[in-house]
């Protein structure tokens, strides 16, 4: 593998890393909603 090969899949595996971030809501951890508490929580 030459550089340039082990360049563009470095890019490519952050872009992949960038978008699972942007789907599991890390990204934007502050627009979560809270959990709901359990009902014996009165």
């Amino acid at each position: 593998m030459d550089t340039h090969e082990f360049v563009e899949k470095l890019h490519e595996d952050q872009q992949k890393a960038k978008q699972n971030e942007k789907r599991q809501g890390k990204a934007h951890a502050n627009r979560k909603l809270p959990n709901k508490q359990h009902s014996t929580n009165k």
